[in-house]
Parts: C-alpha cells; sequence; structure tokens
C-alpha cells in the first residue's frame, strides 16, 4: 500500500496517510508531472494507455520521505523505462489541483509540481510500463503550442512504441484534459518554458 505525507493548505506537512484515504477525505498531498524534452526542440507526450490521449511524460504522487526530484526519477523509470539523473531537473510552476468524483467518493487536492528535465542524448530504447503507457509522441514544443492555440489544424510528431517509430499526424482532440480544461489552459505554459529553455541550450 502507498503512503503519501499530507500538508495543510498552505502545503505545511501535517503527516501521513495511504493513498486511499488521501484519496477519499480530500487530503492535500504532492504530485509531480515529468515532463522530457530535448536539443532540438521536441517535448515528449505519453500516450495513455487506458484512452490513447497525450499526456505528461511520466506523472504520479510524490511517496512518504520522497522529494519531488525522488519522485521525478522514479516515475520516469516506472512508466517509460529510463533511469536517469535529474539532478538538473528544472522546477516549472506548482499548481493547486482539486478535483471530486462523488460517484467514486474520490476527492483529488495536490500541489502538482511541474519539472522538466533534458532528454539524454542517444536514446532510443524504452520499456512502456503497459498498464499505464502505450508509448511517447515527439513533437516540435513550437508546432504543438500552434495547435493547441489553433493556428494550425495539425502538425506532424513521432510515435515511439516500443518496437518502432512512426510519422504521424496529431490533433488538438488527441490530449488530454479534464472536462473543465482545455489542452492550451494545461499544456500551454509548459510548451512556452520548453521553447524558452530552448533558447539558452
Amino acid at each position: 500500500m502507498e503512503y503519501l505525507d499530507i500538508y495543510d493548505e498552505y502545503m505545511n506537512k501535517i503527516g501521513q496517510e495511504s493513498r486511499d484515504i488521501v484519496h477519499q477525505n480530500g487530503l492535500w498531498h504532492k504530485t509531480v508531472h515529468c515532463w522530457m524534452y530535448d536539443d532540438m526542440g521536441n517535448i515528449y507526450f505519453q500516450i495513455r494507455a487506458d484512452s490513447g490521449k497525450l499526456y505528461t511524460t511520466a506523472s504520479g504522487h510524490v511517496l512518504t520521505g520522497e522529494t519531488v526530484r525522488d519522485a521525478f526519477r522514479r516515475e520516469i523509470r516506472e512508466e517509460i523505462g529510463l533511469d536517469m539523473d535529474v539532478t538538473d531537473a528544472i522546477p516549472l510552476e506548482v499548481v493547486f489541483w482539486r478535483q471530486d468524483k462523488p460517484q467514486k467518493n474520490w476527492h483529488d487536492r495536490a500541489f502538482a509540481h511541474i519539472y522538466a528535465n533534458k532528454f539524454p542524448t542517444g536514446v532510443n530504447v524504452f520499456h512502456f510500463q503497459p498498464e499505464e503507457v502505450a508509448g511517447l509522441v515527439c513533437v516540435k514544443a513550437t508546432d504543438c503550442l500552434d495547435l493547441l492555440m489553433d493556428k494550425k489544424a495539425s502538425v506532424r510528431a513521432i510515435k515511439i512504441t516500443e518496437d518502432k517509430s512512426i510519422e504521424v499526424d496529431i490533433t488538438k482532440d488527441d490530449f488530454l484534459a479534464a472536462p473543465d480544461e482545455t489542452p492550451i489552459v494545461k499544456y500551454g505554459f509548459v510548451l512556452q518554458s520548453i521553447i524558452q529553455q530552448n533558447l539558452h541550450v
């Protein structure tokens, strides 16, 4: 059973609790949203196994006793199969996330820590967590931002699975977003940050 550190609404640690109780009672906890980018100006989205939609490179809960960087490294290793140094991972923002699903007795109150890290040079082999991730999509961050801002109807990307890589077209409908979100609101800041970061590499 996973245990999470829990916090008050001001991010002061107040204890720990099991993941199930955290979500049953809507207790504040930390999550990490991991983003990978490269020197070519590409950003990497995971393909969610359950929906086929595009989401963060990897993401998950920060477990009891972990730092956010510890959780970043673990989630990248678990979900896409890379064990990598995240010493230079860049903190982009912390989002105060609230979502309720009363029919499932599920309440989410998370401090979502959004971090980005440069993709290791020369990596072309992945081992995806099958129940979570069906592959990756590599796309130019500038093209992706144009897509989500409705400047383009579709953009070209590379779909990466464990056995092959192929070119595909993606549209705004391919991105995962909650019912009360839009893809540009969910991913726009990250894309702009990655674009800005690549100006300095």
